[in-house]
């Protein structure tokens, strides 16, 4: 093997070594690019696949406290089942997320910016209800990462749950060390 060949070939391994390491650190969901994983950069089924995700600034800041969930919705035949889990959720575990409630219906430049990073399918497209769950995780080597998952599509109160007690789990994880 010629010296470029084996500088990908340990890059590749210190990656899942990496990825490996972040799995066993007690999440519910994975770290990975997989429909139900958490995801560091783009997943699998967007064309946007492995490259780095340019998260905005005001979810940047709102995540240094508590995990952060993104609901962007518009008056849809699936808003009204989302947003009543959504609702029903956030009254639950309200002091331990931050909660951002955006209108897709308008100039809301928070529901477009996130809207467009967050598509977990595109990243160009606005389907609503959008669902957007982020935290921040620290791996082994004990840098934070931030972590998302999103869904364009109802959900449901589970699947809502779920993914915010993992969040709440690993940041409060992340913050402690």
């Amino acid at each position: 093997m010629d010296s470029s060949k084996n500088v990908i070939f340990a890059a590749m391994l210190i990656a899942l070594c990496f990825v490996t390491s972040l799995d066993a650190l007690g999440s519910e969901y994975p770290i990975g690019s997989g429909n139900d994983d958490w995801w560091i950069t783009y997943p699998d089924d967007s064309s946007e696949s492995g490259k780095e995700v340019s998260h905005p600034q005001w979810v940047l800041a709102a995540l240094e406290d508590k995990p952060v969930l993104i609901y962007i919705h518009k008056t849809c035949e699936g808003c009204g089942p989302q947003t009543e889990a959504i609702v029903e959720v956030v009254n639950e575990y309200d002091n331990e997320l931050v909660y951002f409630n955006l209108s897709g219906e308008g100039d809301d430049a928070r529901a477009n910016e996130a809207g467009i990073v967050y598509d977990p399918n595109e990243g160009l497209r606005h389907y609503v209800p959008m669902t957007i769950i982020l935290t921040v995780m620290r791996s082994p080597d004990g840098k934070d990462h931030v972590i998302w998952h999103s869904a364009d599509q109802p959900t449901g109160k589970e699947w809502i749950k779920s993914y915010i007690e993992d969040a709440i789990s690993l940041h409060n994880e992340a913050m402690s060390k």
